[in-house]
């Protein structure tokens, strides 16, 4: 049920109602817990809360919890896009229709700032963990280094920091 409420409720994005449900609401997870869950999830193919939502469900309730979780997040979203996209096909060249989608295009952006700073949060005590977010933004949006280089060396340096104790 857990799940279903996120899907319900994620327009804009999901990882804003992801984190308000697990952390602050119901309390499932610490948000260094959320943290660390998301970022294993980001390294997943495919998008970050569906992975976290199996990797959850399996952790709690094996492969039945992992299906369970998946479908109560997706499975209204799912009809509701195909409804919306629809009935935009319809109106699409309404201008009060086109505000009201780049207004919720912009809400959906600041719920992904929040939920960027409440995740940032958990890393502000581990000065590695900042270096390493800052070189890896430096990498890829300054320097538009390719992913697939910056991830294998950032897993490498995380892993070092974590045996020394830096994270």
């Amino acid at each position: 049920m857990g799940f279903l409420a996120i899907g319900v409720r994620s327009f804009g994005g999901v990882a804003p109602w992801a984190y308000r449900t697990m952390v602050e609401e119901r309390k499932w997870l610490t948000p260094a817990d959320f943290a660390e869950t998301i970022g294993l999830c980001q390294f997943l193919p495919g998008p970050n809360i569906g992975n976290a939502c199996v990797v959850l469900g399996k952790r709690w309730f094996g492969l039945s919890g992992a299906i369970v979780a998946f479908l109560g997040l997706f499975a209204l979203p799912f009809v509701w896009v195909i409804a919306l996209g629809a009935l935009y096909l319809d109106y699409a060249t309404n201008p009060v229709i086109r505000g009201a989608v780049l207004g919720i295009g912009v809400a959906g952006g600041g719920l992904f700032v929040a939920t960027a700073i409440k995740l940032g949060k958990a890393l502000v005590k581990k000065p590695a963990a900042l270096v390493l977010v800052l070189a890896c933004f430096l990498s890829l949006g300054v320097g538009r280094v390719s992913m697939l280089y910056v991830l294998p060396l950032a897993m490498a340096f995380a892993l070092v920091a974590a045996r020394r104790g830096w994270l």
